[in-house]
């Protein structure tokens, strides 16, 4: 059958049995689907076209004998459709009107339509096949496959981890429906294929939630204060709203006493002036209550701190009116109160992998890039009481920490808390993404060479551009280039960094990223509509023939529906 297919530059040949008469396929097939053949010993194929330039439209398989059990007819039929074939009928069937595929299936829509065209009523609602490009995302894995195996093998808890970038991930992770349809309107709907920063989804969450989510106090990591000249067995309850800048969200009443938690990192014995939270001799207000300061401090035998000693301003209460409550003090931290705090679990989550293009690796299993920080369990943090009541997917921001909500693992007796996203981005600290650099002077002719290539109307003035840019590739370093293709967003950087790999002359010393960053420049390029830039980055596939495998299926498909000849035959070449 394969020899029968033939190429994308040669017509397949008709198979010994395409002219079977109906009456003959029809026993046949129920033969097949009675189980009375071997597997892979007979198919029931389509009778298009075996000379068409589009492949599959070269009489492609509908059934094979397959002998399994179905979830739904058991063992009742013995043979399996294709999907090719079965796609448009479920749609047609289901009254789909359109059905969104990504690019790769660009090729299949005019058999999608010729099996329509089989079973299409003018009666009932057409499907139609549109394509776009996958919504990838940085930091995690799209294809079902890949987080098929993360479930299986353990490295996450199920289909619905907070971690997974599934619908029910991202809801148990506390995502709500309007800050994804932002996130989808703004990262839009892409022709080719593209890579979306994650912190775009996480800044629409952010967003979202900044307008929606009742602000409380919590502390993740405690450390003991004692206000020594607060009356013992005191205890007040304080009027907090739950948003101070967005009216319409009300307030609870917070209680207070001696002796508080804060959180450790919120307290040096030594700082410098710009540390402005706690520490010795300084003052703080405690957000919506007082003014403290600290005086000395307890250790253990380790000589970690395990209680700070303060004193506070009896009249610096917020929202007094008191001259006292009206200081400025430059830090404000949250709390809660030791003797009324509800002790909860806290789940903090962060992004599934170390590498924003974790399955862009030839050579590497995806796998080897998962954070193992990705899920960190807080079995001592304390809120306070008011989150008793919470429900199931109750969102709220922990003032200064990030945005959280109510886990389904919750219990009376245990809250459970997902940390949805933080307020500070602490990747782009850990990322420390190089600066791209302003080009030298040698790309900026190149540049320049390559604009006028675009315009250029004769053969002769293109031959002599691009000589001298072959020519000016010499002084060109690998990093250089390397960098310049990872920004690269128009025609003429696109063709001016083809050019100059193709001319052979920067050598390539290449590991995993390496390749990965190129893959995904000339992967970029196939696609553009320019056919100068289609064709350097043919040429370079056809020059550095080791980056051909990760985009055969697009080359396959150029061969036949470029409409651009010296493309054609430099694709025959390979």
């Amino acid at each position: 059958m394969l020899k029968q297919k033939g190429t994308p530059t040669e017509p397949g040949v008709d198979g010994p049995n395409r002219n079977r008469s109906i009456e003959e396929n029809l026993a046949l097939f129920e033969k097949m689907k009675n189980g009375e053949f071997e597997e892979g010993s007979h198919i029931l194929r389509a009778k298009i076209d075996m000379s068409s330039p589009n492949m599959l439209m070269r009489d492609p398989i509908i059934y094979r004998v397959l002998r399994k059990s179905h979830h739904r007819t058991g063992a009742a039929w013995s043979i399996y459709p294709m999907y090719d074939w079965t796609h448009g009928e479920s749609d047609y069937i289901e009254q789909i009107s359109h059905s969104i595929c990504t690019l790769e299936f660009k090729s299949h829509r005019e058999l999608y339509d010729w099996f329509l065209d089989q079973v299409y009523s003018n009666e009932d609602l057409r499907p139609k096949q549109r394509e776009f490009a996958r919504r990838n995302l940085s930091y995690t894995v799209m294809s079902k496959r890949k987080l098929l195996q993360l479930v299986e093998e353990g490295h996450v808890t199920g289909w619905d981890d907070p971690r997974m970038p599934t619908i029910s991930g991202l809801r148990r992770r506390g995502y709500t429906p309007e800050s994804i349809k932002k996130f989808s309107e703004i990262a839009g709907i892409a022709k080719r294929d593209n890579v979306t920063d994650v912190a775009l989804l996480e800044f629409c969450i952010k967003d979202d939630l900044n307008k929606r989510a009742p602000r409380v106090m919590a502390v993740l990591n405690p450390v003991k204060v004692v206000i020594t000249n607060y009356p013992e067995g005191k205890e007040e309850f304080i009027d907090a709203s739950y948003n101070d800048y967005v009216e319409g969200f009300g307030s609870r009443k917070v209680p207070f006493s001696r002796e508080i938690y804060i959180e450790k990192e919120d307290f040096r014995e030594e700082a410098n002036k710009k540390f402005f939270r706690l520490k010795l001799n300084g003052e703080v207000r405690l957000k919506n209550a007082y003014i403290i300061k600290a005086n000395n401090v307890v250790k253990d035998n380790n000589g970690e701190i395990i209680e700070i000693h303060c004193t506070y301003s009896e009249d610096s209460l917020s929202g007094s009116g008191s001259e006292e409550s009206k200081r400025k003090v430059k830090g404000t931290l949250h709390w809660v109160s030791i003797k009324h705090a509800v002790k909860a679990e806290v789940r903090l989550y962060d992004r599934l992998f170390t590498n924003e293009a974790p399955d862009a690796h030839k050579y590497k299993d995806f796998k080897e890039f998962i954070n193992p920080n990705s899920l960190q369990i807080n079995t001592n943090a304390f809120v306070e009481p008011s989150l008793k009541d919470a429900k199931i997917g109750d969102r709220f921001q922990f003032q200064r920490l990030g945005y959280f909500n109510l886990d389904n693992d919750s219990t009376a007796n245990n809250l459970v808390f997902n940390r949805t996203v933080s307020l500070r981005d602490s990747w782009a600290k850990i990322e420390q993404k190089t600066e791209s650099k302003q080009p030298d002077n040698t790309i900026v002719e190149i540049l320049s060479l390559a604009g006028k290539y675009l315009k250029a109307r004769e053969e002769e003035e293109r031959l002599n551009l691009i000589a001298k840019v072959f020519e000016l590739s010499e002084k060109v370093e690998f990093d250089t280039l390397l960098s310049l293709i990872k920004t690269v967003n128009s025609n003429k950087e696109y063709l001016a960094y083809l050019m100059i790999f193709n001319a052979e002359k920067v050598v390539l010393t290449l590991n995993d990223d390496d390749i990965s960053s190129i893959n995904k420049f000339i992967g970029d390029a196939l696609l553009m509509k320019n056919s100068y830039v289609r064709f350097q980055a043919v040429d370079f596939v056809g020059k550095y023939i080791d980056f051909k495998d990760n985009h055969i299926d697009l080359l396959n498909v150029m061969a036949v529906e470029d409409k651009n000849t010296h493309i054609i035959e430099r694709l025959k070449q390979f």
